[in-house]
């Protein structure tokens, strides 16, 4: 373009960085990555990199994820952008602006440290605090996310195995919430919102109880819930 000097403004690096979260007994966890290099050689953090030249944020984060963690093909991950982070202070190294995601999945596969990470590791999220750089507040920016978009979203089936129960999609919600939830009203608001989640013929499983197996589903067709399921309010809040 005639007249542009792409010289007049001072270059700056484009990273991502991933809020990678999953349920592990009954507590939700969040993978982490030990630094292995400068800046904050031996401090957790979240895994993420530098985006190269020739590719999108997207690839940048499903490479660096891979590269780090080992987890370069996981089944069922679902993965989306957070939002860009560009304090100017944020990286000691240089002006460095991150897009970040969250990542969610079913199942925890074995993480381990690969790149410049000297070790990954699964941390329950209450334990996952002081990490490098602005990485606590991406982290609780990318818990508050999922938490809202469990209300009017089917998000919470990305937590699930491909078919899972009734309880087992009710212990999402309570887990990432925080919260307890009452199970009939539970119940029946799912069954009563058109496409989220359909039943799988024939099919149960034992829950450990002395009842009857409970009955498999699978995530439906919606993608947004009619009405939303909402959270309940805190104690000693009218709703």
């Amino acid at each position: 373009m005639d007249g542009y000097d792409k010289y007049a403004f001072e270059p700056f690096a484009v990273t991502v960085d991933l809020a990678v979260l999953t349920l592990r007994a009954d507590a939700l966890h969040v993978l982490l990555v030990e630094r292995g290099q400068e800046p904050f050689a031996g401090r957790w953090a979240l895994p993420g990199g530098f985006v190269l030249p020739d590719e999108s944020a997207e690839h940048a984060a499903r490479r660096e994820l891979g590269e780090e963690t080992g987890l370069a093909d996981v089944s069922g991950l679902h993965l989306e952008q957070l939002r860009t982070y560009s304090d100017p202070g944020r990286d000691p190294r240089m002006r460095v602006v991150s897009v970040a995601f969250a990542a969610l999945l079913p199942d925890a596969p074995r993480a381990h440290g690969g790149g410049d990470a000297a070790q990954a590791r699964w941390t329950p999220y209450e334990a996952a605090r002081g990490l490098a750089f602005d990485h606590d507040r991406i982290l609780a920016d990318a818990r508050d996310r999922v938490g809202a978009k469990l209300e009017y979203t089917c998000l919470a089936t990305a937590f699930c195995p491909p078919e899972f129960t009734l309880g087992e999609l009710q212990q999402v919600y309570e887990t990432v919430w925080g919260t307890a939830l009452d199970r009939p009203n539970f119940r029946r608001k799912v069954l009563a919102t058109p496409g989220f989640v359909e039943a799988v013929p024939g099919a149960s499983r034992l829950t450990g109880g002395r009842g009857k197996p409970a009955a498999l589903y699978r995530a439906g067709t919606a993608a947004a819930l009619h009405p939303p399921l909402l959270r309940p309010p805190p104690e000693g809040r009218p709703a």
